[in-house]
This record gives C-alpha cells, structure tokens and sequence, in this order.
C-alpha cells in the first residue's frame, strides 16, 4: 500500500467518525438568508454595489484594486473549482468538510472564506504565526482536507508536520513560486491552477444546490480560541450569529459605501474577521494590510473611515505623541495646554453646551499645534474608530477624545462571535466596555462572572461536549471575565478570572487593575504580577527602549550599550523607585515584593503575547522560570534573616 493510498483511506476513516451534524443546521422555511447567511448576504452587496471597489493592496509597489463585481467572480470560480472532483479532493468538498485559511491579510483570504461559506464548507483560520505544532493541533483536531496557504514559508512548517496530519489532502499556495507538486502523498498546487479549475461553468448547479441547502444555523466559521491559557478548542461561529451582531451594530453607526476601512489585525482572529463582514455587508472598500508593522504608515497615507483595533496601537500613538515633546519643556508645555483645551471642548459638546468664544478660539490655536496633528497620526476623522481585543485604559480613550476622536471601546470573546458589548458615537462611557448588544442580557455570577445571553452565542466546541456544557448554562456563556453593569448600564471590566492571583494565604488578588496603574507610566513596555500559590507578590518588567534612552544621561548609563542599559543596576533601582511610589497605597496583600527587569522582547512569534497583544501570563511564567524562582528564593532569604534577627 503506498503512503499516499494509507493516508487517503485513514482519512476517510476521520471524516466517517467527524459529528458533521454540529456543523449544518436544518433550513427554515420563509428564511431571509441575505440577514441570516453570509455568503447570501455577500451575493446581495455584489447585485448592489458591483461597480465599487471592494479590496485594495499594494504588490510590487502598485495597488491592485478589485470592484465587488470582480470580487464576486473570483468568489465564485473558486467556489466551483471547490466543488470539482480531483481539484482539492477526490470527491471534491463536501458540505461540512473543512478547508483551512493560514495566511497573512489580503484579498485572497477573504475570497477564499467567502467561496467556502457558499459550498457549505467551513473554513478553519489558522494564525499566519503559527508553529508546525500549532498547525497540527487546529488540522488533526477539525479534520481539514485542504490549507490554502501564502507561500514556501508557510508550507515548510505544514510539511515539517506532514506525517502527523493524516487528514491534510491538498495544499494551496496563493505565492507558489515553483513550490508545486508532490511532496510524498500531499498535493501542493498554485492558487492559480485551482482558479483554472473553476472558469468552466459547468459545476455551477452544484454550487446553486449548496446555496440552497444552506441555512442560518451552519457554521460559518471554525475559530480556534487564541486564550492566554489552555489548549485552543474550537468554536462554531453560525452564520445566524455572525449577521446578529451585524445588524446590532448598524442601529448605532452610520455606515455609507464610501466608508473605507484598513485590515490589519489578523483575520485569523474572529475580531477582524467579524469586522471584514461589517465592510462586506454595507459595500465599503477594505484595504489590506500585508506586513502589519507598516501599519502606522498606511494609516497616514491610507486615511481610512473605519478602522478596527488592539489598545496597543492606540497607546503608542500617545506615546509617540508625548515622546516627541518630551526633550523640550516648552514643547511639552504647549503639548499639554492643547491637550487640556481639546478636553474643555469635548466635554463641552457631550454636555450640549455651546463653547464660549474664548474656548473656540483656544481650540483653534490647540488643533494647528498639535490635535490636528495626532488625527493626521491615525489618518484624519473616521466614521467608526474602535478597539477591542483586550482593555483600553481610560486615560488613552480621553487622550483622543481631546483630539477630536472618539475611539470605540467594545467587548467580547470569540465565543460570543465575537462581540458581547461596545461604545457607540449616542451612548459613550470612557472606562467601560459599553452597552451590551440589542436583544442580549448580562448578569453575574456568585464569583462576579459576567454572564452573557444573546443572539450571537456560538454553537459550541467543536467535538467538545463536556466543555460546551460547561461553557454554556441554561443559554448563558460564562466569559470569564468579571465585571458589573454600573447604574448607567455600561459593562465594567475588572479582571480576568483565569487570571486572579491566590496566594499562599488565601488572599484573591485581581492582577490587571494593578498593572493597568503601572502601565501609565511610559517607562513600562509590559508589566506581568506573580504570586499565584506563592507567598506574595511580584513583578516582571520590560522596560520600553526609546524611554530608557530618554532617561539614561539622567542615571548616567548614557555611555553604556543599550544590553548594557537594559541590565544595569541604575535602571533596576530606577524601576523599582517608580513601582513602590505607584503602588504605595495598595493595601498589604497587593504589595509588590520584588522585580525583575526582563529585556527580551514580547511578540507573537515567541509565544508572549496573543494575536490581539495581550500577554500570555503563563507563557512568560514558563518562559521566565529561573528568573522567577530567583526573585523567591531571594525574598524566602530575606525573611529567614529578618526572622533570625529579631531572635536576636
């Protein structure tokens, strides 16, 4: 028997034992599938808005800009070549069968979701930063048959694990070079060799009949949760529940077709995935992001309308801003003047007072100095600016409110597709994560769990029973989170449950509200609280480099190299000097008895920080182990000689 024969029959074996069922739902008659199904939904804006751009993105230094009418073709090509038998599979996909997305932002991605969802086969994002054992985890675990991937990078990692993926048929690469071929039983074609498989319309019957099988309640996406613990499990987005946040959105923004919007977070995640269909749904261009550290300069030529992002982006657009003032005390005097009029004016129109004439003339002097300056930093007013993804501290969403930019913090988890709550332009409460969605309901637990119930709920983890049923109570997903709805009906966010700290002596400390307070100061890049089954607390720190630099002459490490600064003992002191005035206060279970200074950087790619940057607290735990148990060991000495001196 040969590999590619053993591999194909175990294969079959899989799909035989899949409970494809939890992926299909059953039609429902007199259903509206343009607001119950995304690829209906999809065809719907094509017949409205063919004639206007849908997708943009540079290659080769030129923009390469497709109308929806294009759009649309290539959707459906692709969707044929899908269905053909030999193209992808043998049998060509089947409704239920999965296909997965492992690729960086562009226009490609999102045909290929769109050409999936219409066949009625669920496409599987994979993070375009993913390692092999990654890969393994979301292929083996959903089944999939095909990957259509960016290029030779990404496919060395799918054949580095190619024997532990009995599954994996085909492999598409969108960039393919002259990587086609056989690699021992796994078939590896170019984008556009499947493209020429889908220009005859004969298979276009099958795709109609699929189109009419479909219905709300299949599952339009397989999203791996991308948790700062725990293995990923996936969870089944419906169609149904995609469209319901949807239309919960468009009740309080004014969306026009002329709106463009500027994708860079990655579409693997269900944030920007979910935020790609919100551009779909209402015709607007979306340009796509290839490497996301160009962001900030796309931004400034790009000037998008709407525009979706992680906190991160927007603190270091702040800390930019003050950095450049910071080396001239009549820079920074005129800086926060400005910033102190912008304040004065936003109050003054969310109260609906008119501005006096002497605030109107300030303001004027405050926006040439610097406002206007900061809005051109995010590429000028927008019809939508918001953040998600992890907590935006409230001194940020007042900083651009004194710009003139209201920034939309929302709130949500992949589970909940993934929006629970969010600020709107009508109704605006800086601190909190908004209102819930329309037609949804909160409570809390006994612990102070927030309890969310609404129409976008998933449908549960996929061949994971026992974790759907403790996810899901009674109709209600338990987030994770705790929080409250204040008396104005806005959702707070205190902490993460996962993350509370218990230490030895029982005491429950929440640690992001701490960390939040550290992280105002600019010094800190990243700051991580320990303690958990330990007798107290501590505190990892990563410095930002461009601040040490700034203070260096002043602790007289400016002769120093920059490893050099980052271990030196001044900036250790100086940090630690920082840390004992923030957390003065703090009552005696919450202070911070020791630190260290971390200099190695915090990215996706080392496994630190989640694709929406948060931290993955555990990770850096592991990661820092020595230096952990270090800190401990040298508080358990102080303590025994402190003890053995006042035997003394």
């Amino acid at each position: 028997m040969t590999s590619s024969t053993r591999q194909s029959r175990e294969a079959d074996q899989s799909r035989e034992a899949d409970p494809v069922g939890e992926l299909l739902g059953q039609p429902v008659p007199g259903e509206n599938l343009v607001e119950t199904h995304l690829a209906h939904m999809f065809r719907d804006v094509v017949a409205t808005h063919g004639f206007r751009p849908a997708t943009r993105v540079r290659q080769d230094g030129q923009w390469i800009i497709r109308t929806y009418a294009e759009t649309g073709r290539r959707v459906a090509g692709l969707a044929r070549a899908f269905v053909t038998p030999g193209v992808l599979t043998e049998d060509g996909l089947q409704r239920g069968d999965r296909i997965s997305l492992f690729s960086g932002n562009c226009p490609e991605w999102i045909e290929a979701d769109l050409a999936g969802m219409t066949i009625g086969a669920v496409p599987v994002p994979i993070y375009p930063t993913s390692t092999p054992d990654q890969i393994v985890h979301i292929v083996t675990d959903a089944g999939v048959r095909a990957i259509i991937t960016a290029g030779r990078k990404e496919l060395d990692r799918i054949l580095e694990a190619r024997d532990r993926m009995p599954c994996l048929e085909t492999v598409v690469l969108i960039n393919s070079g002259d990587c086609t071929g056989d690699y021992d039983g796994l078939r590896v074609l170019s984008l556009q060799q499947v493209r020429q498989a889908g220009v005859c319309e004969h298979m276009q019957p099958i795709v109609e009949e699929r189109m009419e099988q479909s219905c709300g309640d299949d599952v339009a996406a397989l999203i791996y949760t991308s948790g700062t613990t725990g293995e990923p499990k996936g969870v089944m987005i419906s169609h149904r529940a995609a469209l319901a946040e949807l239309q919960a959105l468009d009740a309080f923004f004014d969306f026009s077709p002329a709106d463009h919007s500027l994708s860079f977070l990655p579409l693997s995640h269900a944030l920007e995935w979910g935020w790609s269909m919100v551009v779909i749904r209402h015709g607007c261009l979306n340009t796509f992001v290839s490497n996301p550290k160009t962001v900030s300069a796309m931004l400034a030529e790009v000037r998008p309308t709407l525009f979706v992002s992680v906190p991160k982006l927007y603190e270091q657009v702040m800390k930019v801003a003050r950095e450049k003032v910071a080396d001239s005390p009549a820079k920074l005097r005129i800086f926060e003047w400005s910033i102190k009029v912008g304040r004065e004016w936003w109050l003054t129109q969310q109260e609906g007072r008119r501005p006096s004439v002497s605030l109107e003339a300030r303001h004027k002097v405050a926006d040439r100095l610097v406002l206007k300056a900061i809005r051109d930093a995010v590429g000028g007013p927008k019809t939508v600016l918001a953040a998600g993804g992890a907590p935006l501290r409230k001194e940020v969403e007042e900083f651009f409110a004194a710009c003139g930019l209201l920034v939309c913090q929302g709130y949500g988890l992949t589970e909940a597709s993934p929006l629970v709550s969010f600020n709107s332009p009508g109704g605006t409460k800086f601190g909190t994560a908004g209102k819930p969605l329309v037609g949804s309901r909160i409570t809390t637990s006994e612990e102070g769990e927030i309890l969310y119930r609404g129409p976008n709920i998933m449908k549960g983890y996929w061949k994971a029973p026992a974790e759907t049923a403790a996810a899901i109570e009674d109709g209600w997903l338990h987030t994770g989170d705790i929080g409250y709805i204040d008396d104005d009906g806005f959702l707070v966010i205190t902490d993460r449950l996962k993350d509370i700290i218990v230490t030895l002596n029982g005491k429950n400390i929440s640690p992001q509200p701490i960390e939040n307070s550290l992280m105002k100061d600019p010094l800190f890049e990243h700051a991580v609280l320990l303690g958990d089954n330990r007798p107290c607390l501590t505190l990892l720190v990563k410095p930002s480099l461009p601040q040490v630099e700034q203070i260096a002459e002043r602790l007289h490490i400016s002769s120093m190299t920059v490893p050099e600064m980052l271990r030196s003992e001044e900036l250790a002191e100086e940090i630690r000097r920082r840390v004992a005035a923030m957390t003065a206060k703090l009552p005696h279970q919450e202070q911070i008895r020791d630190l260290r200074v971390l200099w190695d950087e915090f990215t996706m790619d080392n496994g630190l920080l989640t694709p929406t940057l948060k931290v993955r607290r555990r990770e850096v735990e592991k990661r820092f182990t020595e230096v952990v148990e270090e800190m401990y060991s040298r508080i358990a000495a102080r303590r025994k000689a402190s003890k053995e001196n006042s035997k003394h």
